[in-house]
């Protein structure tokens, strides 16, 4: 898939994005938000960072732009549109995604690295993954997921923060986030929104123990 990462003013992530996709195997190009043209992609990642605005909500500027209303047709027809942290939040704020993310429960930013049991295997990163537990970073102030209905939070759930052999409790919640959801997607699969940092954990070099399972779900995007 041609994939665009979209800057907005304040995003930090774009470049690790960039670079990560690259190492997936996945033809991309950053992108600022005004240049964007949707006809000329088959997904589009939203990185992290902060977006211009988020001190009056996380996303929620970023949100309301003329980029995500094209995004938003992307996703209608089918096209692959990823949220990493601030992207996620923008895909929650847009409506794109069912939900809120609010202030992590101890109100600190929190930057560590998780175990995430996978959920769901039916969207466009998890399809085809061998492996149920994987090991990336987070790093966020807001990334405790809410959903009004607890029910419906599990059908969207993508993956779980969860120990390293995949159970999944309070122990393992490090936001205190919602069931300890800590990505969830659509119900086509083509819509995903996580506050793990895929594109930290590509590269051994800068994995603590070597991981590279963020390349298991950003090769999910080569098509």
């Amino acid at each position: 898939m041609r994939t665009a990462v979209i800057k907005f003013p304040g995003t930090t992530c774009e470049t690790d994005v960039y670079r990560a996709l690259l190492e997936a195997g996945v033809e991309t190009e950053v992108v600022g938000f005004r240049d964007f043209d949707p006809d000329r992609y088959d997904a589009v990642v939203l990185p992290g960072g902060f977006s211009f605005g988020d001190y009056l909500r996380a996303g929620s500027i970023a949100a309301n732009t003329e980029v995500m209303r094209r995004v938003r047709k992307m996703a209608d027809e089918g096209k692959v549109v990823v949220g990493i942290c601030n992207g996620f939040q923008i895909l929650v704020e847009s409506g794109l995604l069912e939900g809120a993310l609010l202030p992590n429960l101890n109100l600190r930013f929190v930057s560590r690295w998780v175990y995430l049991k996978v959920a769901r295997r039916d969207t466009v990163l998890t399809r085809g993954l061998e492996k149920d537990v994987l090991r990336m970073p987070i790093a966020h102030a807001e990334g405790r997921y809410y959903h009004e209905d607890p029910d419906r939070a599990r059908e969207l759930a993508v993956l779980y923060y969860s120990g390293p052999d995949g159970t999944v409790d309070g122990r393992y919640n490090p936001n205190g986030s919602l069931l300890n959801i800590a990505a969830i997607a659509n119900e086509e699969g083509n819509v995903i929104g996580m506050m793990p940092h895929p594109e930290r954990a590509a590269f051994r070099l800068t994995s603590p123990d070597g991981t590279t399972d963020g390349l298991l779900l950003l090769r999910g995007l080569r098509g």
